[in-house]
């Protein structure tokens, strides 16, 4: 593409912007070179005339110029249009390394020119208000010791670009950093520059999409990748800046940060719809996880190694380190050590080297439990703590706390299972295996077909029932044996990799209590749970329940309590701590009542269940599982910390990270450390508030009244539409490309729940997949609208409240913060084209008419209720990269339409043809790209 790439701005932004412009152009010229080197200067011209006439429409839409773009578009060969597409679409992978780029770039700078000043929203922010607010170094320390954050890695299929093309970004994004260096000479940045530009002719011949879905441990690989390139090294260096912070805030006290931030995955336990997640790939996920463990810690020893050549000529090491060199010569085979040093005059190294051989050893299972290998970590643990304490002996304080202190966190944080794993299955599984089991033992004939009561009944005589239900020589079916054999797996899991290797059952679809007894019934066969014979309980997998639709969290209170007051439920909390997990699904709830209902009742359940879990001694984890997009709950993760009612963070949160959000926010170490210092300065700060409450604001009680009402308008709305307008699901499925996205091969996970083409079956990823894609985003803004209209009334008293709850209710300024995110994101005019794939003209024009009217009345209220002039003026920045990003979007969307047509109405007739596929999915990536958002 050529120099006008970018659109000319106003003069006078800062420098920094003046820098992404020019990457952006510096990038994009580097592409135009491609494309004429590529596909000729026909290519070119072709996609530059694309790009000046989208322009042209977005800056004055006519209906001239729409009618010719289109016929530029439609008069494209079938050769030309597939490398137009993916034109657009390297564009866009361009801009987005740029744009990542410019964030640390940002940082960098704010840095360095700030100098003693604070950066907002930084760690030392966090302290510092502490400081400034006479926050006691005692209560600093509780805070300390309470707060928890768990990132849970999902592998839901929202990540359209495969590794091979991240990895080209990756490569490309560092040395697009390296422009900034101000010593390059004139023939090292040509050298860049031809570096560059091969990494995007490679791109160009790259293959963008997969040929396969990914198999699970594809995904396994996938999500450990974060580990290997960043994330072991970036976690502990956001602890390290948090004591370094206290340190100078609260100096005096040795500060050493309890785990407080954590990752978690999914990927290998998710079985909830995904066959192929079976108890043989959960083990196989868990050793692949202390694969990549133990070629850390060893990469980072051989390091060590070369750092630590003290001499005992020199300095006098501790009698402690010379016994441990003793005891490891004493178990290991020294003739068979690769990693042995020789020089006797060198004891860091020679222990290092015993290290590196028993961590070699630790893969091996046939060493268990001898000390030639690390048994835990632990162990490995105790040994760093020796060499640290012997450095310190002879005042090598600062390599202590620079190179051991950093492994001993590591240690702790990732132990030898990395990351641990959560187990996630449906209810309506274990029902099924559990109503089969107990037949076999003729306890009741059919189980599922008891009630509530009945069940609850039943499974707490079961619970404190010492004796077996299974037998090894009963026959089960393959479901029944599967679901068993998970439990056997975990069990087996705890022993091998320690019991934080698998501790929460997450279950999908909970409806009442019955639901998390079964899963502990199951746990007690295996010996994850057991009730001896002095009433002792002893629980190392706890039942999650995850509430996920609108009913499901009005029944949530009650469901904790009937389980909360079972004398051996209670016994089984006592057992974690008195912590009960309990996860939130965002997706589900919204896709079930909308976006403005699921956000409300979402907070209303979180409130209600804490009161319960209060009153019987119990501290909750709640686990928000948000998706990357609007429609899924998805936003910045320190908002996603600070949305949250603070009273309810005390046990700890958790909350998901999946598709496209990981590689946006883990892939670039600058970018990850910013992500997590944020998070972390969210927790401290809402630590605080739930630790030192504001008085509440006269019209808290109003504004919460207020937000009841608009969601009850909200929910009737939506479901007018979604669930009671009997043409609406052929409009959404004729209006989207949400078949075709099925056939993009993004996740080993089917996207509905059964062979089904119920919409109660349609998983929420696809769901909010296909809308954004068409341009919609319906899913994040529908309903808004009528209900703040049908709620003011036309009352000047009932706006002004909207207006001041706005500026004084954290909850509703949040909700109307991303309705117009997703207003900005969403564009009527294009989604209309989409529209014109619906056969049925009446069906067309009645829905899509509700639509628009409701768009243009909730973007009206919204400017009502902020006093802006348009959509995002409280964000430029946001506002700007979208308008600069939608000239180049429009010819992907006008181009799948067209195509999505043609396939069709081949497909229609019975026909097909794998290379106008081929052109849908690669429109697909390329608005995924584009918008930055795929489900």
């Amino acid at each position: 593409m050529s120099e006008q790439v970018v659109s000319q701005q106003a003069a006078g932004r800062p420098q920094t912007s003046n820098l992404l412009r020019r990457d952006v152009r510096f990038l994009g010229n580097i592409l135009g070179e491609v494309l004429v080197h590529q596909g000729g200067q026909e290519l070119f011209n072709e996609v530059e005339k694309i790009r000046e006439m989208s322009k042209a429409l977005r800056a004055e839409f006519t209906t001239e110029r729409y009618e010719a773009f289109k016929h530029v578009i439609e008069s494209l060969s079938p050769e030309i249009r597939h490398q137009v597409i993916r034109a657009f679409a390297i564009y866009f992978q361009l801009v987005n390394i740029a744009e990542q780029n410019h964030r640390i770039r940002r940082k960098r700078d704010y840095e360095r020119s700030a100098g003693e000043a604070v950066q907002p929203g930084s760690i030392e922010s966090a302290v510092q208000d502490l400081k400034d607010s006479n926050v006691t170094v005692e209560d600093v320390q509780a805070i300390m010791s309470e707060i928890s954050l768990e990132l849970v890695m999902t592998a839901h299929p929202t990540e359209a670009t495969r590794r091979a093309v991240l990895d080209i970004h990756k490569r490309m994004a560092n040395d697009v950093m390296e422009l900034d260096n101000p010593t390059l000479t004139f023939r090292e940045r040509e050298k860049l520059r031809e570096k560059l530009l091969n990494e995007v002719l490679t791109l160009w011949q790259t293959d963008e999409l997969r040929s396969r879905k990914p198999t699970v441990i594809d995904e396994v690989r996938n999500g450990l990748f974060y580990f290997d390139e960043t994330l072991f090294d970036v976690l502990p260096e956001v602890y390290e800046e948090l004591e370094r912070c206290l340190d100078k805030y609260y100096p005096g006290e040795h500060w050493h940060v309890p785990a407080y931030l954590r990752f978690g995955s999914w990927i290998g336990g998710d079985r909830d719809g995904n066959p192929s997640v079976t108890s043989n790939v959960t083990w196989e996920t868990l050793t692949l996880h202390r694969k990549l463990a133990v070629k850390k810690y060893r990469e980072a020893f051989r390091e060590l190694m070369q750092l630590l050549s003290f001499s005992t000529s020199i300095v006098n090491v501790s009698d402690e380190l010379m016994e441990s060199i003793q005891k490891d010569k004493q178990f290991l085979d020294t003739s068979k050590c690769k990693e042995l040093w020789r020089n006797e005059k060198e004891p860091y190294r020679i222990k290092i080297g015993f290290m590196l051989e028993k961590l070699a050893n630790t893969l091996s299972d046939d060493m268990k439990g001898q000390p030639q290998r690390y048994n835990n970590p632990e162990e490995l643990k105790q040994d760093l703590l020796i060499i640290d304490r012997s450095l310190r002996q002879h005042f090598a304080d600062y390599v202590a706390d620079t190179q051991i202190r950093k492994l001993i966190r590591q240690v702790e944080l990732f132990g030898f299972h990395m990351s641990a794993l959560d187990i996630r299955q449906h209810s309506k599984e274990h029902e099924n295996a559990m109503t089969e089991i107990l037949n076999q033992m003729h306890i009741v004939d059919d189980y599922s077909a008891l009630d509530e009561e009945a069940k609850i009944e039943l499974l707490n005589s079961l619970l404190n029932d010492p004796r077996p239900l299974t037998a090894s020589h009963l026959e089960y079916s393959d479901s029944t044996r599967e679901c068993l054999d998970v439990y056997r797996t975990v069990y087996r899991a705890q022993q091998e990799f320690g019991e934080h290797c698998i501790s929460s059952y997450l279950i999908s679809m909970t409806q009442g209590a019955s639901d998390l007894l079964e899963v502990m019934v199951f746990a007690k066969e295996v010996g994850l749970f057991h009730k001896d014979a002095n009433g002792n309980v002893r629980c190392t997998l706890q039942s999650v329940p995850l509430f996920e639709t609108i009913d499901d969290l009005h029944a949530a209170p009650d469901i904790m309590k009937r389980l909360f007051e079972l004398p051996i439920y209670r016994a089984a909390v006592s057992a974690r701590q008195d912590l009960q997990e309990i996860m939130l699904g965002y997706s589900d709830s919204n896709k079930d009542g909308g976006v403005v209902t699921a956000n409300w009742e979402l907070r209303v359940a979180l409130k209600d269940i804490t009161k319960v879990a209060k009153a019987y001694d119990i501290k909750l984890k709640f686990f928000h599982g948000r998706g990357g997009a609007l429609g899924r709950g998805g936003m910045p993760l320190n908002r996603s910390i600070l949305a949250q009612p603070p009273h309810t963070i005390g046990g700890g949160i958790k909350i998901t990270e999946q598709g496209e959000v990981l590689s946006s926010r883990y892939a670039m170490q600058g970018i990850a450390y910013r992500s997590l210092e944020q998070a972390t300065w969210a927790l401290i700060t809402a630590a605080k508030q739930a630790k030192f409450p504001e008085a509440r604001l006269g019209n808290f009680d109003r504004f919460e009244e207020m937000a009841k009402s608009i969601s009850e308008l909200a929910q009737v709305k939506y479901q007018d539409l979604i669930f009671r307008d009997s043409d609406f699901l052929t409009f959404f499925k004729e209006s989207t490309p949400l078949n075709e996205i099925g056939e993009l091969n993004i996740g080993s996970r089917p996207s509905k729940r059964k062979n089904s083409d119920r919409f109660e079956d349609l998983r929420a990823i696809p769901w909010v997949f296909a809308w954004t894609q068409s341009r919609y985003l319906l899913p994040a803004w529908y309903a808004a609208g009528t209900a703040m209209v049908q709620y003011t009334a036309g009352s000047e008293e009932k706006l002004n409240l909207l207006k001041q709850a706005y500026n004084e209710f954290p909850f509703f300024r949040s909700l109307i913060d991303n309705l117009q995110m997703a207003l900005a994101k969403a564009d009527l005019h294009i989604a209309e084209g989409y529209a014109g794939m619906i056969k049925d003209d009446s069906v067309r024009s009645r829905i899509f008419s509700l639509i628009e009217q409701e768009y243009e009345l909730t973007s009206q209220i919204i400017l009502q209720i902020t006093g802006q002039e348009e959509i995002l003026d409280n964000v430029p920045v946001i506002q700007e990269s979208i308008r600069l990003r939608n000239p180049y979007v429009d010819p992907l969307s006008y181009l799948q339409v067209q195509l999505l047509k043609e396939l069709r109405a081949l497909r229609s007739s019975e026909q097909d043809d794998a290379e106008l596929l081929r052109e849908v999915l690669l429109t697909i990536n390329g608005i995924a790209a584009g918008l930055r958002n795929t489900g």
